[in-house]
C-alpha cells in the first residue's frame, strides 16, 4: 500500500492514475491531500470507484491528519508531493511556502518517523511484499525540484546532485529547505528516504498558473501571452509521463538515502517554448476553423521581468539513466502536441477551475 501525500494536484494526480490503470504489480493507492486551490478531486473521476484508490482529506500542515492515516491505513511507502509550488506567488506571499514546504515536511518527517519505529522487521523487498509493511519495505520519497540548485549560466555544466543549494526565490528556497529535513532524518535517524529534483514538467491535468496551460488558455480565449523579459530563459522540460516511470523506478529499486536528478533532455527558452505552443494550437485549432486569425503568436506580449528570475536550469540525469535504467522517452515537440490535445479535448475541466 502506497499513501501519497498531496495526491490531487498535478504530478501527484498523473502518478495516482498511471498506477491505478496498470496491471503490473497492482497497489492499494491512498491519497491525501488539503484540495487547496490547485489540488482537485475531479481528476479521480474514472478511479474513483476503483477498489485500489481511496482518498483522504488532510492536511500536510496538521500533525494529526498525518497520524491517523498512517495508522489506519499503514502504508509500506509514502510518496510526497505536497507543496506550494508557483514562485510568482511564492513572491507576492510567502507565508503558505514556508508553511507547507518547510513546517508540513517537518510534520510529515516526525510522524512517519514514529510509524517507522514501530513497523515489524521482515522480508525483504525483493518480493515487493505489498500487503504488509515492514522496517525492511518501507520507503520515504520526497520530490523536489531543480530549483534548489540556483541558476546556471549558458555554458555551464547542469545540475549533478553534488551541486551546492543556491535557491534564489522564496519557493526554491522553501524546496531546499524541505530537502535538507528529509536528508538530516536520514543521516540523525537512519529514517529510509529517498529524495528527487525533477526539471519542469508539463502535462494533462497542470493547473493554469503556469506557463504551458496559461498559454494554452490565454490562446483559447484570445488574451495576451505574457512573456517575461526577453524570453530567453532556459528550462529543461519534461513531460510529466516520464516523470511518473521515473518515480516508479525510484520507488522499487531506489537505493536509500540517495538523491535522483531527473531530467527531460528538452532545454528550451521560454519564448521557443511559446512559440512552439502557438504553433501547435494553430494546427488543430485552426483544422476546425475556430479560429480566423493569422496565428496564435500574435497574443505574445513581453512584460517587465520578475524579482529574482532564474536564467537557466538544466539537469545531468546521467545517475538515474545508469543508477535504475530510466531514460526520458518524450520530446518536447511531441510531449507539447500530447499536452494541447489532452486540453483541447478537456476545456471543461479548465473551466471548472476556480481561477
Amino acid at each position: 500500500m502506497i499513501l501519497v501525500i498531496g495526491g490531487a494536484g498535478f504530478i501527484g494526480t498523473n502518478f495516482v492514475l498511471r498506477k491505478l490503470h496498470s496491471n503490473v504489480d497492482r497497489e492499494k493507492v491512498i491519497v491525501m491531500d488539503a484540495l487547496t486551490y490547485s489540488g482537485n478531486l475531479d481528476n479521480f473521476r474514472t478511479v474513483k470507484n476503483n477498489e485500489f484508490f481511496t482518498f483522504v482529506r488532510g492536511d500536510i500542515t496538521n500533525e494529526n491528519d498525518i497520524e491517523s492515516i498512517l495508522e489506519k491505513y499503514k502504508p509500506n511507502s509514502i510518496i510526497n508531493f505536497a507543496a506550494e509550488t508557483h514562485v510568482d506567488r511564492s513572491i507576492t506571499g510567502p507565508d503558505a511556502f514556508i508553511k507547507t514546504n518547510i513546517f508540513g515536511v517537518y510534520n510529515l518527517l516526525k510522524q512517519s518517523l514514529k510509524y517507522y519505529e514501530k513497523l515489524p522487521r521482515g522480508s525483504n523487498r525483493s518480493r515487493l511484499s505489498i500487503e504488509r509493511a515492514t522496517k525492511e519495505t518501507f520507503k520515504f520519497i520526497q520530490i523536489s525540484t531543480d530549483e534548489v540548485y540556483g541558476s546556471l549560466g549558458l555554458n555551464e555544466p547542469s545540475f549533478t546532485e553534488n551541486h551546492p543549494f543556491r535557491p534564489n526565490s522564496p519557493y526554491s528556497a522553501s524546496k531546499a529547505s524541505g530537502d535538507h529535513l528529509v536528508r538530516s532524518w536520514t543521516k540523525t535517524y537512519d529514517f529510509p528516504a529517498i529524495i528527487t529534483n525533477c526539471s519542469n514538467n508539463y502535462g494533462p491535468f497542470q493547473y493554469p498558473e503556469k506557463l504551458i496551460p496559461l498559454v494554452i488558455n490565454n490562446c483559447l480565449i484570445g488574451k495576451k501571452i505574457p512573456v517575461y523579459g526577453d524570453g530567453k530563459q532556459i528550462r529543461d522540460w519534461l513531460y510529466v509521463d516520464d516523470h511518473c516511470t521515473a518515480l516508479e523506478k525510484v520507488l522499487k529499486i531506489g537505493k536509500i538515502g540517495e538523491t535522483y536528478n531527473i531530467g527531460g533532455r528538452n532545454e528550451s527558452t521560454n519564448i521557443e517554448l511559446v512559440s512552439l505552443i502557438c504553433s501547435a494550437l494553430d494546427v488543430y485549432v485552426k483544422k476546425k476553423k475556430e479560429h480566423p486569425g493569422e496565428s496564435f503568436k500574435e497574443l505574445i506580449t513581453f512584460v517587465r521581468d520578475r524579482p529574482g528570475h532564474d536564467y537557466r536550469y538544466s539537469i545531468n540525469a546521467e545517475k538515474i539513466e545508469s543508477a535504475l535504467n530510466w531514460k526520458p522517452s518524450v520530446t518536447l515537440e511531441i510531449g507539447i502536441k500530447k499536452t494541447v490535445e489532452w486540453y483541447l479535448q478537456n476545456k471543461d475541466w479548465m473551466k471548472n477551475l476556480n481561477h
